[in-house]
């Protein structure tokens, strides 16, 4: 191994160690409810990617389980977010795909680098030999396809050559948002200028992250979901107070939020980072107060504010896309990267026609409806 670091490889190593201490001999379903795959990992120079190892069982997050991705949630997602006239008739045909998938075994999925948030962020590509990771991914799971989660072109274009040089396909999942250099964006996105300055005029008392106590856990619990599964999905992972807990003790998150005059939490942002590139996976509010209160704003506002000050880049993971937009979010198609190769023949056309389809009618779809 090296003597010799980056900051972001170095980062890396340590959150990856923190990972396997705070998961290791857990059932991943105490932490996360609807997930019931469990954990592992593949060693390498970098340090141990975790790896999520899922048996098929329907009903689990989609950060774990492609059938939840590609036929249960994406079935919301075209009922939320597409015209009225085509919106029917696209769940009931996304989500009756749900039983060839299964059935041709697309739910035993390992996947590498998996960190069971939303989005994954990759280490430095030099310090890992995919070639090698998908080997012995092989070797241990070998009834499983191996699922690479969270790539996009603009950030990880290094890994998709590479992973696709290894015999993967590639599988669209959805449209992220990055933010770079907050500094340019702030001058000319008006939005984020008003978010920014809404954090110095909220009568709102703001909560930094040395500010979270033992009880807040069970709240940031609560506001996340109210956002992720009362007015999103059920599909959405379900994290536990002692999810956060352990995670925010791990320094695997930050967060920061605002109370209001009881000293409860109203809004919260729980940023992951690795080198510098941060990610959102925990964003909530207290659904029930009136929009003219601007908690989402608040939240995400921090986000911003925080990477920001610190230099580093922002995936903002998909969803409010015109919301997003209007604060320099720059879209980005994601991918999976999938290895089916020792697979069964059925399994293999399965995933070829799952990337076909994705490819080919599911990103046009994406960009044409700004997603």
């Amino acid at each position: 191994m090296s003597a010799v670091r980056t900051e972001g490889e170095g980062n890396f190593t340590s959150a990856a160690h923190a990972f396997a201490a705070v998961h290791a001999d857990r059932a991943t379903d105490t932490l996360i409810t609807n997930v019931r795959a469990h954990t592992a990992a593949i060693r390498t120079e970098v340090g141990p990617l975790p790896v999520s190892v899922h048996d098929g069982l329907a009903g689990d997050a989609w950060v774990c389980s492609p059938t939840s991705t590609y036929a249960d949630y994406a079935a919301e997602e075209a009922a939320r977010y597409l015209p009225p006239w085509a919106a029917p008739l696209s769940r009931k045909g996304i989500a009756a795909i749900g039983v060839p998938l299964r059935s041709n075994g697309l739910d035993r999925a390992v996947c590498v680098n998996n960190w069971l948030l939303s989005t994954n962020l990759y280490p430095s590509l030099a310090q890992v030999n995919p070639v090698a990771v998908v080997a012995e991914a092989i070797e241990r799971w070998p009834q499983h396809a191996v699922w690479f989660r969270s790539l996009n072109a603009h950030d990880n274009a290094d890994w998709i050559d590479a992973l696709r040089a290894a015999g993967c396909v590639l599988v669209a999942s959805r449209q992220v948002y990055l933010y770079d250099a907050f500094e340019t964006l702030h001058r000319r996105h008006q939005n984020l200028r008003w978010d920014i300055a809404l954090l110095r005029k909220t009568p709102l008392r703001h909560c930094d992250d040395a500010d979270i106590n033992e009880i807040d856990y069970a709240r940031i619990a609560e506001l996340y979901a109210m956002l992720y599964i009362g007015k999103h999905s059920r599909f959405n992972p379900v994290y536990t107070a002692e999810f956060l807990r352990l995670w925010h003790r791990a320094g695997l998150l930050q967060f920061e939020g605002f109370r209001d005059e009881d000293n409860r939490l109203a809004c919260i942002v729980g940023l992951f980072r690795l080198g510098r590139t941060a990610t959102a996976p925990i964003v909530g509010y207290d659904t029930t107060e009136p929009q003219k209160r601007a908690l989402y704003r608040l939240a995400t506002a921090c986000a911003y504010r925080t990477c920001q000050i610190q230099g580093w880049r922002l995936n903002f993971s998909a969803g409010a896309a015109g919301f997003k937009r209007l604060r320099g979010g720059v879209p980005s198609i994601e991918y999976s990267a999938v290895y089916a190769g020792h697979l069964p023949r059925r399994t293999r056309a399965m995933i070829s026609a799952l990337s076909a389809t994705t490819c080919r009618l599911g990103v046009p779809l994406l960009r044409g409806f700004q997603l």
